[in-house]
C-alpha cells in the first residue's frame, strides 16, 4: 500500500507515506498546494475567471511544446532546436499571412511543412549520423535561428490577416482558441502514447535502446518519427505565438527549449527516458504557468522568478534520481 499506519511502542499511531506515492502523486500535490497557495495571497485577481483563463492562453505555447518534448524524452533524447525551428517556422508563415492574399490554411501548411522538414533532419542526424540529441539539436538550433535572422532581412513582419490573427487572440463560446489547440495537441499526444503502436515503441526504446532493436523495432525510424513530430509541433507554437502577439520577429522563441524541457522534467518525465507521462506533462505546464502568474501578481521581479524555476528543475531532477535509487 502507498501509506501505511503503523503503531509506536508509545501507543501513537505513525502514518508512513511510501517513495511510491510520493513519485506517483507529489507533482500533483504541489500543484495543489502552489495554486492554494496563490489563491490565498491574491484572492481578488488569482482566482477570477479571467486571470484563470489567461493562465491557459499564456502555457498553451509552451504546452504544445512540451507535449513534443515528453516524446523525444522518454526515448532518452532531448531537443535545444525548439525555439529556433518555432522562430523559423513563424516568420516564414507570416509571409503569407497578409489580408487578401493567401487562405489562412496556406500560412498554417507552410509552417508545419518548415518543422517536419527541420525536426526530420534532426532525426535522420541522430538515427543514421549516430550524432548525440544534445549536439545534434544544438547544432540545428544554430541554423535555424540564423536562418531566420537572414528571412527578410532581420525585420519583423506583420500586417497579419484577421483570420491568422484569430488563431491566437480569438475565442470560441468564451474560452481561447490557443487554449482549444492546446487541448487538441493534449488529446491526440495522449491517444498517440497510449494507445498506439508508435507509443509502446517510445517507451521501449527510452527504457533500454538494445533490447528494443533485438525485438525487433525499427529504433532509427522511431527516433526520425518522434523528432519530426516535435518539429511539426514546434511550428504549431509559432502559428499561435506569431498570431497572439500579430507579428513574427527574429527573437521569437528564444529560451523556449528550456521551459519545453523543465515543465516535462517537473511533470515526472525520467531525463534517462523509458518512463512519463501525458498527464504529467500538463501539470508541469500548468505548475510553472500559475508560478509565474502569482508571482507577477505578487510583484516579484522575473530575474527572480528564473532563479526560483531553476531550483525547481534542479529538484525536480534530484527526485528523480532519487526514486530510481
Amino acid at each position: 500500500m502507498a501509506i501505511k499506519q503503523e503503531t509506536r511502542k508509545d501507543g501513537f499511531a505513525r502514518v508512513r507515506v511510501s517513495g511510491n506515492f510520493i513519485s506517483k502523486y507529489g507533482i500533483l500535490i504541489a500543484f495543489l498546494m502552489l495554486f492554494a497557495v496563490m489563491g490565498i495571497l491574491r484572492p481578488s485577481t488569482f482566482l477570477t475567471v479571467g486571470n484563470q483563463l489567461n493562465i491557459l492562453r499564456q502555457v498553451s505555447i509552451n504546452g504544445i511544446m512540451a507535449i513534443g518534448m515528453t516524446f523525444v524524452i522518454i526515448t532518452g533524447g532531448t531537443d535545444l532546436s525548439v525555439g529556433s525551428m518555432l522562430a523559423f517556422a513563424s516568420i516564414v508563415a507570416c509571409s503569407f499571412a497578409h489580408p487578401n492574399e493567401y487562405p489562412v490554411f496556406v500560412p498554417i501548411i507552410v509552417a508545419l511543412l518548415i518543422g517536419a522538414l527541420l525536426g526530420l533532419f534532426n532525426g535522420i542526424v541522430i538515427a543514421k549520423g549516430k550524432v548525440a540529441p544534445f549536439i545534434a539539436t544544438l547544432g540545428t538550433m544554430t541554423i535555424a535561428r540564423g536562418m531566420t535572422q537572414l528571412f527578410n532581412g532581420g525585420r519583423p513582419i506583420n500586417d497579419l490577416s484577421t483570420q491568422f490573427n484569430f488563431i491566437g487572440g480569438g475565442s470560441v463560446v468564451g474560452i481561447p482558441v490557443p487554449v482549444i489547440v492546446f487541448c487538441v495537441i493534449v488529446l491526440l499526444g495522449w491517444f498517440l502514447l497510449n494507445k498506439t503502436r508508435f507509443g509502446r515503441y517510445v517507451y521501449a526504446i527510452g527504457g533500454n535502446e538494445t533490447t528494443a532493436k533485438v525485438s525487433g523495432i525499427r529504433v532509427n525510424s522511431i527516433y526520425i518519427m518522434v523528432y519530426t513530430l516535435m518539429g511539426v509541433l514546434s511550428a504549431l507554437s509559432g502559428i499561435v505565438l506569431s498570431a497572439r502577439v500579430e507579428t513574427a520577429t527574429v527573437i521569437a522563441g528564444t529560451g523556449y527549449e528550456l521551459d519545453a524541457i523543465a515543465a516535462v522534467i517537473i511533470g515526472g518525465t525520467s531525463t534517462s527516458g523509458g518512463r512519463g507521462t501525458i498527464i504529467g506533462t500538463i501539470i508541469g505546464v500548468l505548475t510553472m504557468g500559475v508560478l509565474s502568474n502569482g508571482l507577477d501578481l505578487l510583484g516579484v521581479s522575473s530575474y527572480y522568478q528564473q532563479i526560483v524555476k531553476g531550483f525547481i528543475i534542479i529538484g525536480a531532477v534530484l527526485l528523480d534520481k532519487k526514486n530510481k535509487a
